[in-house]
């Protein structure tokens, strides 16, 4: 059993101070907590609400991870960068990131495993390389660390924000103008496959700008910056202004538009520096075919390269924002 001790350098919660120092869900967290792997003050009892005080310690115990074989694979994942420290994939729709007691199918793990890609280990079986998510529908733009110093320097840009992505997105009404919004995020308590706007969630922000209008103006695409990496956090957001992304009938999408069968949510682009060199970085990928062929059919002809350039996305943002 692996054992971390950590010095309190914040007062945050115990779930929340853990959750960025071990770069894992608040619910993973909370399941170590409940289980007793977690020692504050020599006291194994410790809930995920206690209010830590700086220079106290905290010791987790990590249990063992049972290492599974990977499941046969019967898709392949576009590489869009690789060196001997990381990778960036583009990850197709349809493909879930890593394992869970829940999942039965292939997972992008499993075809990194079937690759015999050597990757990071921080994470467990279940999660070597993966460095952040995405959901199982959205395509783009994902980074995987091959070794543990790389996904530890990768891991600290996501929370300090060095480390960024932008989406595209196709809704269901236009925006009335470019908006940020910034509202907590939850577990939805009605149904558990859905989180929702919720004052006891965790601090969530969003950008949104507006790119262009379908030819019968019923439907936009847009772009939207992640400030915070919650779970459906752009889907979450668009609906607390009555908007929804085309497919997304989880969160309220009702249209009945042929050939959507799902999300119309990408991570285009990506920027970062290089977890050994510090050089800048930043990658891109075009829209999917699926949401190309809508696009093509329902917009201007002519304007996809003019409108989905990561220089005129990336301006948008600084001028908006």
């Amino acid at each position: 059993m692996d054992e971390k001790e950590f010095i309190v350098d914040s007062e945050d919660r115990l779930d929340i101070f853990l959750s960025k120092k071990l770069n894992e869900t608040r619910n993973q967290i909370e399941q170590l907590i409940k289980k007793g792997f977690v020692t504050v003050l020599n006291k194994k009892n410790a809930k995920s609400g206690l209010k830590l005080i700086k220079g106290q310690k905290v010791i987790v115990k990590l249990p063992e991870v049972k290492k599974q074989e990977a499941l046969e694979v019967d898709f392949d994942v576009p590489i869009v960068y690789e060196d001997e420290y990381f990778m960036v994939l583009n990850k197709p729709s349809g493909v879930i990131v890593h394992g869970a007691p829940s999942v039965k199918e292939a997972t992008l793990v499993d075809w990194l495993k079937k690759q015999n890609i050597s990757l990071s280990t921080i994470s467990g079986d279940e999660r070597h390389g993966i460095v952040h998510r995405l959901d199982k529908g959205t395509s783009g733009l994902i980074v995987i660390a091959k070794t543990n110093e790389a996904h530890k320097k990768l891991s600290s840009q996501l929370e300090d924000k060095t480390m960024g992505r932008y989406y595209l997105a196709i809704i269901d009404l236009p925006l009335k103008d470019d908006i940020t919004i910034d509202k907590p995020i939850g577990r939805n308590i009605n149904n558990r496959l859905k989180m929702g706007i919720k004052s006891d969630g965790r601090l969530s922000k969003t950008s949104f700008v507006k790119l262009e209008l379908s030819n019968n103006e019923k439907y936009e695409l847009i772009a939207a910056k992640l400030y915070t990496g919650r779970t459906h956090q752009i889907r979450v957001h668009l609906e607390s202004i009555q908007r929804h992304i085309l497919g997304d009938s989880l969160y309220g999408f009702k249209g009945k538009i042929d050939r959507i069968e799902r999300v119309f949510l990408h991570a285009y682009s990506l920027y970062l520096k290089h977890p050994i060199s510090g050089e800048e970085m930043s990658f891109n990928t075009n829209l999917p075919n699926d949401m190309k062929e809508f696009y093509t059919n329902n917009f201007k002809n002519g304007e996809y390269n003019e409108q989905i350039d990561n220089r005129i996305i990336t301006s948008k943002f600084i001028t908006n924002t």
